[in-house]
């Protein structure tokens, strides 16, 4: 069996934040999938299936981010799952929107969710990194990543979302390569075959694709995101402005 844990914040008030797009993967995971219903286990809810012919568990800690470890932690000691088959999936400032990275062990890049989760059970299970793009200032980033995914970033979130679960029957086999290769040719509208069941996007296309650009907006994500990081820029001017202003009046 594979745990397969999204990251995020329980409750309404988050469900759409850029923090929360661990959760979002494994939801579009579970749907995608056939998965049943989520309960209350772990600390967190959980969802059981199979991808293909292999059980997976799907895993969304309640304890808020900073602790997620003690959610991860209880459902892997009691399943006596191997480190090596627990994938977390995560947001991941230092990548575009819309990039896909996978590694096992590592540093933790300040994300406190999987600093949790290293201290509960060490540090060598998978992280499924989905780049969300960083807001240019460290002062901004809790503001950006506890915010919700702008309108104009929808589509290619959308997009990202069907690629993880259709190529998730690849990490419930430990193909962790091909994975990365099926949700890579996924985004830039290449043919490829289903991975083990899923539903394939409706957008894969049976002639060859046009050469790509070389310049990195020709990613979808990054033209997408371009405006959306313009304009986030500019109201995180202003309410740096705004709270430093405050700072000065205290």
């Amino acid at each position: 069996m594979k745990l397969f844990v999204g990251l995020g914040n329980p409750g309404e008030k988050y469900s759409s934040n850029r923090h929360n797009i661990g959760f979002m993967a494994v939801d579009r995971i579970a749907e995608r999938h056939g998965f049943g219903p989520w309960r209350k286990k772990f600390q967190g809810l959980v969802s059981e299936g199979s991808i293909g012919s292999d059980r997976v568990l799907l895993l969304k800690p309640e304890t808020y981010m900073n602790e997620s470890g003690r959610s991860v932690g209880e459902a892997q000691r009691f399943l006596k799952i191997p480190l090596s088959d627990v994938y977390v999936f995560h947001d991941e400032l230092d990548l575009a929107p819309g990039k896909v990275k996978l590694k096992a062990g590592g540093g933790n890049a300040g994300h406190n969710g999987l600093r949790s989760i290293s201290a509960h059970i060490e540090n060598d299970y998978k992280r499924v990194r989905l780049g969300i793009g960083h807001p240019g200032s460290k002062d901004a980033v809790v503001y950006y990543v506890l915010n919700d995914f702008a309108k104009v970033e929808r589509g290619w979130l959308s997009d990202l979302l069907d690629a993880v679960a259709d190529a998730a029957a690849y990490l419930a086999k430990g193909d962790d390569a091909r994975f990365l290769s099926d949700v890579a040719r996924s985004l830039y509208d290449e043919p490829r075959a289903s991975a083990g069941g899923g539903k394939a996007p409706d957008k894969i296309r049976d002639e060859p694709r046009p050469a790509k650009k070389s310049t990195a907006s020709s990613h979808p994500a990054g033209e997408r995101a371009s405006k959306s990081r313009s304009a986030l820029a500019e109201n995180l001017k202003k309410w740096l402005g705004a709270r430093k202003s405050g700072d000065e009046g205290s």
